[in-house]
């Protein structure tokens, strides 16, 4: 009796978390981010010794504050865990809080963020802020947080440019270990949307289409990738 042909095994992609290469020489400059570049590596001219940074998912912001933690030595702290932390020991040096639009309407976190602010500042250290919006846009509950966010200088990180996007992509492919074949990063710089957030979906998926067919990262792969997505 013939035997049925076996199908080869199809490879599962596995959800691996990539660890993201941070470093200043990690973050590549452009028109887009050249500002917020300056002002973290110029931090000790910090009107009031406190900047917020802010712009869309994927723009850079996590990146740079790790990168103003290696100049300085801050603390970094996610705002919603601001009601649990220790807010002396906090405001004992340099911090920086990620995320400070998502406590709006959360009374306790916008009390120690109030606190955390006003401490940190009169102990002379200083304070770098993330959130997606500027601080107007913010619906904080706590006024006096309200006015004193307000106060604080702001920079944008814009939605990237071809050079920016072509770099975004490379790196979030270098932090998978992807090496996509010649003119595969060109292509998609063409074909996606410019925003920070679709790079990383971009990327993901193409991550799990190569580990799934066993196949290196192609133009062919990538527009399979975008179909996907439906971009």
């Amino acid at each position: 009796m013939a035997r049925r042909p076996v199908a080869p095994p199809r490879q599962l992609s596995l959800d691996l978390v990539s660890m993201p290469a941070q470093g200043r020489d990690d973050f590549y400059v452009s028109s887009a981010n050249a500002t917020a570049v300056a002002l973290i590596e110029g931090w000790q001219d910090w009107p009031a010794r406190k900047l917020a940074l802010n712009g869309p998912p994927g723009s850079g912001k996590t990146h740079l504050v790790h990168v103003w933690r290696d100049l300085c030595g801050a603390r970094i702290l996610p705002a919603r865990e601001l009601p649990g932390a220790d807010i002396p020991a906090l405001a004992a040096g340099h911090v920086a809080i990620e995320g400070a639009d998502t406590i709006a309407g959360d009374r306790a976190a916008e009390e120690a963020f109030f606190h955390l602010h006003n401490l940190a500042l009169a102990e002379g250290n200083s304070l770098l802020i993330t959130a997606r919006a500027a601080p107007n846009h913010w619906p904080l509950v706590l006024p006096d947080l309200a006015s004193r966010m307000q106060a604080t200088p702001t920079c944008t990180l814009k939605e990237p440019d071809d050079e920016l996007l072509a770099a975004v992509l490379m790196k979030q492919m270098g932090d998978r270990q992807i090496l996509p074949t010649p003119g595969t990063i060109p292509y998609l710089v063409r074909r996606m949307p410019r925003a920070f957030g679709d790079a990383g979906r971009v990327v993901e998926a193409i991550d799990r289409l190569a580990l799934e067919r066993r196949r290196p990262v192609t133009r062919a792969l990538a527009a399979e990738a975008l179909d996907k997505l439906g971009l």
